[in-house]
């Protein structure tokens, strides 16, 4: 491999998504006086959640959408009568508290400050401006990456090409010296090799992979790739 540049997806992959976001929800069902458990709540939002973010992949709803469906259909599902007016708190506060927690995945500064003296280091991600680069600085990930491309910023999403395309240019970056690492099957790691990137596949979930795909079930593992 002669890598150059190394590209990194950020949530689920370096930083603690799911974790963090489960403290957020703690902290405004409290702050808003949510009459209800929320491991209870959490059992049903993530797979509603991860509905929503692969029809906001697909270009099929908005950020809006996104925002406010995703707990309307969660409390529905928990036939908590929640207000049109509390969702919208809600939502608006998720997004202010989310990047107040900051758990990583372990390993990620190990592995961070393994690969940073070898390699120009980026971040591709198709989360909102506002959180993704709050999330980036206090978790301390700053001084680690030179570009971050966010999706709003690209204009479209993993696993589009374009975006893909765009990071490259932006990074000065040649799809036969770069590498994308990420969780996601088909946003990260089918969108890049579609253009030509080398790819390491968090895979995290020991879900079944071809062989001819590099991955890993730890961030420490990544050292035998680079």
């Amino acid at each position: 491999m002669n890598i150059k540049h190394i590209f990194f997806d950020l949530d689920h992959t370096l930083w603690d998504f799911e974790t963090n976001s489960d403290l957020a929800f703690t902290t405004i069902f409290k702050k808003h006086n949510v009459k209800v458990e929320v491991n209870k709540f959490l059992n049903y939002y993530k797979g509603i959640n991860q509905n929503y973010w692969k029809l906001y992949r697909d270009e099929k709803i908005t950020k809006e959408e996104l925002r406010v469906g995703r707990l309307k259909d969660t409390f529905s599902k928990i036939k908590y009568n929640a207000t049109s007016e509390l969702i919208d708190f809600l939502s608006v506060d998720y997004i202010e508290y989310l990047p107040t927690n900051n758990y990583l995945f372990e390993g990620a500064f190990e592995i961070l400050d393994y690969l940073h003296p070898n390699y120009e280091m980026h971040i591709i991600t198709n989360g909102f401006n506002e959180v993704q680069f709050k999330k980036i600085e206090n978790s301390g990930l700053t001084k680690y990456f030179d570009k971050i491309i966010t999706s709003e910023e690209a204009g479209v999403k993993k696993p589009n090409p374009h975006i893909f395309n765009y990071a490259l240019n932006k990074a000065n970056a040649l799809s036969n010296e770069s590498v994308m690492i990420g969780d996601n099957w088909e946003a990260d790691i089918m969108g890049a090799k579609n253009v030509g990137l080398d790819v390491i596949f968090c895979n995290f979930n020991n879900e079944p992979v071809s062989e001819s795909i590099k991955s890993v079930n730890l961030l420490s593992e990544i050292k035998k790739f680079l």
